[in-house]
């Protein structure tokens, strides 16, 4: 009956500063905190760090790892721990700071399916100057965009579209029609499309046919 008065729950023990390492890291921590002596205080910081860096001896004597680890000894000492680091200590507003949410693109381009990153290569491309290189990209370009409108809409378009699309994107500054270029036939980019499915999906039946058959008797 004692025993069971004397259990310890979770919930009524104080909060693990870092989860990860368990009851008994914190307990050991505690323990660091709580002696007298700096020299023998600094002697057990330092097993803790060994014992940390066991659970994953790959990255032990990596410095950024090592500095890692004595971060996270000061977290979970929550800062009350008084030792000589190896390693500037980091401060405990330091580690609080909250980073700078990220910028995402606010964009709302009228032809979705290109993407935003036929814009960035329009962009790039009008700035370059007239000639052979400029050509080529601009061939290409209009050759990706086929490519991506014949993978969200339907099984062909007349690359005459493509060429005005372009047009439009760029501003009038690329306009390939009056040049007669002919892009990539729209069958051409969807066998290749095709294939690539059938090779995923053939080494995916492959694979199945592969589990079907294991553990059946063979005579």
């Amino acid at each position: 009956m004692n025993s069971v008065d004397n259990l310890e729950y979770n919930t009524e023990r104080p909060k693990l500063h870092i989860p990860e390492y368990g009851r008994h890291f914190q307990k050991m921590v505690d323990h660091a905190v709580s002696i007298a002596d700096r020299e023998e205080r600094n002697k057990v910081a330092k097993s803790i760090i060994s014992v940390m860096g066991n659970l994953q001896p790959h990255l032990r004597d990596v410095p950024d790892f090592q500095h890692k680890l004595w971060d996270q000894l000061f977290i979970m000492s929550d800062f009350k721990l008084d030792v000589d680091s190896p390693f500037p200590i980091t401060s405990q507003e330091t580690l609080q700071q909250r980073p700078e949410p990220l910028e995402y693109p606010q964009n709302h381009p009228k032809y979705r399916f290109y993407g935003n990153n036929i814009k960035r290569m329009i962009d790039v491309a009008i700035k370059w100057e007239k000639g052979d290189m400029r050509s080529g990209l601009e061939y290409a370009i209009a050759n990706h965009m086929k490519k991506c409108y014949l993978n969200w809409n339907k099984d062909t378009v007349e690359d005459s579209a493509i060429f005005a699309h372009l047009k439009e994107l760029s501003d009038g500054q690329i306009d390939l029609a009056p040049k007669g270029e002919n892009l990539t036939d729209s069958g051409q980019f969807l066998k290749n499309r095709l294939a690539k499915s059938n090779r995923n999906g053939g080494s995916t039946n492959h694979k199945k046919g592969q589990r079907s058959n294991r553990g059946k008797k063979r005579y």
